[in-house]
């Protein structure tokens, strides 16, 4: 229709979205069609939201797999965040290992996903704990994952804290650490395994590593019961690598769990901003990928679980969603 000026105006004008939320929802659509897997699957996300005009960005979201989201969403500096695996999270609401004190974070969900730690070195080197290292100051030569603000390095300088020892140690026994790309089951890692240069992997992933290590004659190493209490009272959780895992039958492994994705948010984090992400997350669960098939099962997400460990209580406001919405 037209106005009394002949200007056209559209009856609907209040349904349809604002300038500003068009500019942000392009944006934001076609990242997620980017980020779909392609040559490089493993990426990270920076979120930031404020009404148009404001001064300061009201929200931030991390999509991280690093330490440094926990510390980041304890000084306020982000909202929301999530770490890989459940694990590193225990330890910071503990305040133990690095961080010196508990940092006030609660949960909000955690994604399945169901992983160990593990240790695996050539079955030449005839080692059959990392407590033979420290005893004949071995000098092993180790792949460990580049990414330097991973968890699995948190985990692995723990372990071998409690073994008493570090990589500077190794290096001055003559071994070596070498930092590199990827997973540990990816070829450019194997190659080296092939070509001689490294004897010992210490990494996460092992649901798909183990077939590697079997085809290479490399063994998992198991973390002796006195380790693993230490590591508990980290945070830290013991498990079973399942000997099934292998192409052919080997003994479960007793090492540290490294399941679960949680997302965390500040302990003192509005109640109104929390319970709407969680109905956010809910409304387009069935859009976002993960590592099974279907939408992310949120009635499993707000609870403690095998494949998604969950020892942070979670915000108040996410408890009250889950129990609005039917889930706890």
């Amino acid at each position: 229709m037209l106005s009394d000026e002949g200007v056209r105006v559209d009856r609907n004008s209040e349904l349809r979205p604002r300038p500003a939320t068009t500019r942000s929802q392009l944006m934001l659509q076609t990242v997620c069609e980017m980020v779909r897997p392609r040559t490089s699957p493993y990426q990270q996300a920076r979120v930031q939201i404020r009404d148009q005009g404001a001064a300061d960005w009201t929200y931030t979201m991390l999509g991280s797999d690093s330490p440094r989201a926990l510390e980041e969403v304890a000084r306020r500096e982000a909202d929301v965040a999530s770490v890989n695996p459940s694990g590193t999270l225990t330890v910071a609401y503990r305040g133990k290992g690095p961080f010196a004190e508990p940092l006030p974070l609660r949960a909000i969900t955690v994604i399945p996903s169901l992983d160990w730690l593990g240790f695996a070195v050539n079955e030449s080197t005839g080692i059959t704990s990392l407590a033979d290292v420290k005893a004949e100051r071995y000098p092993l030569r180790v792949s460990v994952r580049g990414q330097r603000d991973h968890s699995i390095h948190l985990y692995v300088d723990m372990v071998l804290a409690a073994y008493g020892f570090s990589f500077a140690d190794l290096e001055g026994w003559g071994g070596a650490v070498s930092f590199d790309a990827g997973m540990p089951y990816e070829q450019r890692r194997v190659d080296k395994l092939e070509r001689g240069e490294i004897d010992a992997i210490f990494d996460e992933s092992m649901t798909r590593f183990v077939a590697v290590a079997e085809q290479h004659q490399m063994r998992l190493l198991p973390l002796e019961p006195a380790i693993l209490e230490q590591m508990e009272e980290l945070g830290f959780r013991r498990s079973m690598l399942p000997g099934n895992l292998w192409p052919t039958p080997h003994a479960d492994v007793p090492t540290l769990d490294f399941s679960g994705w949680p997302v965390f948010t500040h302990a003192e984090a509005p109640d109104d901003f929390i319970y709407d992400f969680c109905r956010g997350l809910d409304a387009r669960k069935g859009e976002i990928a993960w590592q099974e098939p279907g939408p992310l099962p949120l009635e499993t997400m707000c609870r403690d679980s095998k494949d998604g460990p969950l020892d942070v209580p979670l915000h108040p406001a996410a408890e009250r969603y889950w129990h609005d919405a039917g889930y706890l």
